[in-house]
């Protein structure tokens, strides 16, 4: 009698929310709303995403980007959103 193979566990990171992507216990400090953006851009860019939701922070992003006076966080929601366009584009 044979048995079927086991399978290899699956990544299942991205099910367990944010605090996962984002080690806190590695930093001195907590990390700000950029950085934790930053680290979860980095740990999606092989996740497919449907063009709509980035299409919809686009649109999120571009009125923070007119709304802030922080230049720093002017700069993080530029950036996300020629990153995101890119990503449009090179989905379509």
């Amino acid at each position: 009698m044979t048995t079927p193979a086991a399978q290899p566990p699956r990544d299942r990171a991205l099910g367990r929310g944010i605090t996962t992507l984002i080690p806190q216990a590695a930093q001195a400090a907590p990390a700000t709303p950029a950085e934790q953006a930053a680290a979860v851009l980095t740990a999606m860019r092989s996740v497919p995403v449907r063009v709509g939701v980035l299409q919809a922070a686009v649109v999120l992003l571009e009125e923070r980007v007119r709304a802030t006076e922080d230049e720093a966080e002017r700069a993080a929601a530029a950036t996300t959103v020629a990153m995101l366009r890119s990503a449009i584009g090179q989905a379509g």
